[in-house]
């Protein structure tokens, strides 16, 4: 008889997937992990290394018959697969079709198959909006996403299919997760004077995986989730910071590069609770930086800084809001600045 619990893991090849494989994959005496994603030459590559120790099952969440093939005898579903921003609010149809859709046919699957599983979902910050006037976040705080945000709409969505389910379940709704992430257009997005919580992958894994075992004080709870007061910035600083790791110098972005409101992020004010029932928080702040640091040798620094202007160049090609500016936009100018109020978050430099 296999005593292992038997859980399911989607999305594996996202930065957060990946690392729960990780944490999971040295756990494979307790549990048989399986693994659901779509097949492509990077999960390809990242799951070549695990074909022993996982079921690896590749599908798409939004076609029934793939996921039939992984609902089946599940104690715990870890649900991270999901399209993320950019392209969520660039391809809303095909965010919606797959964040919540896609979602609330697996919940639907394992609710028929595996009715006694723990579903662990993972959600977002993006839920509460803007908070630049009111940055202290509690998970009994209204979801009210800001306009064009339809990455947030998605998970607003499955959050209440999965809490209107049969299942027994808990939703973690992330703080903004730093480390492999990519630069893009989002970076312009953000206000300068925004409060920043991070959390790092690996305590936001870790969560997850320590999660498997708490089920009774987790059930059909909702928790914030970030790296705590340790892993707190205004995000501007965390840019300039960020800048020096790299040798692009200074923030010296030109005026009205950056939105002054209808974006996300605050300071988790209830976010101990999690950690107190998971323990799952070892990073900081400093932790972050020094991770990132070591990404960068000198040599590599040295020659960005030679050609830091041209890199800020293209960076400031990504940026909506100084393109509206520019042009005159004024649709898009009310959505990205605060217009007739003063200069309360505008910046020059």
């Amino acid at each position: 008889m296999n005593s292992k619990k038997s859980i399911l893991l989607t999305g594996a090849s996202g930065t957060i997937g990946q690392e729960i494989l990780n944490q999971l994959v040295p756990l494979k005496d307790h549990y048989d992990i399986t693994v659901f994603d779509l097949e492509n030459s990077k999960s390809s590559k990242i799951f070549k290394r695990y074909k022993q120790e996982i079921n690896l099952v590749y599908g798409d969440i939004t076609k029934e018959q793939d996921l039939k093939k992984v609902c089946s005898n599940k104690d715990v579903v870890i649900h991270t697969a999901a399209i993320i921003p950019p392209m969520a609010d660039d391809k809303p149809a095909l965010s919606f079709k797959v964040n919540a859709l896609g979602t609330e046919k697996l919940i639907q699957l394992i609710e028929k198959h595996s009715p006694n599983a723990f579903f662990l979902y993972s959600s977002s910050i993006s839920v509460y909006g803007d908070r630049l006037e009111n940055p202290w976040i509690n998970t009994s705080d209204p979801l009210t996403p800001s306009p064009g945000d339809e990455y947030a709409k998605t998970k607003i969505y499955a959050e209440k299919v999965l809490q209107e389910s049969n299942l027994d379940w808990s939703i973690f709704r992330l703080a903004a997760i730093m480390g492999g992430h990519k630069i893009s257009k989002l970076m312009f997005h953000q206000p300068l004077k925004t409060s920043l919580e991070i959390a790092t992958p690996s305590d936001t894994a870790r969560a997850f995986v320590r999660a498997i075992e708490k089920q009774n004080q987790l059930s059909k709870r909702v928790f914030n989730l970030g790296g705590g007061e340790n892993c707190r910035i205004l995000y501007d600083e965390f840019l300039k910071r960020s800048f020096e790791i790299f040798g692009l110098g200074e923030l010296d972005f030109p005026y009205k590069s950056f939105a002054e409101k209808n974006f996300h992020c605050g300071f988790y004010e209830d976010g101990d609770e999690l950690n107190d029932i998971l323990q799952f928080r070892k990073d900081s702040l400093e932790d972050y930086f020094l991770q990132e640091k070591r990404k960068v040798s000198g040599i590599q620094k040295f020659l960005t800084s030679l050609i830091k202007n041209q890199i800020k160049s293209g960076l400031l090609k990504k940026s909506e809001p100084l393109q509206a500016y520019k042009n005159k936009d004024l649709e898009k100018m009310d959505h990205y600045f605060i217009l007739n109020n003063g200069s309360s978050c505008e910046f020059h430099f």
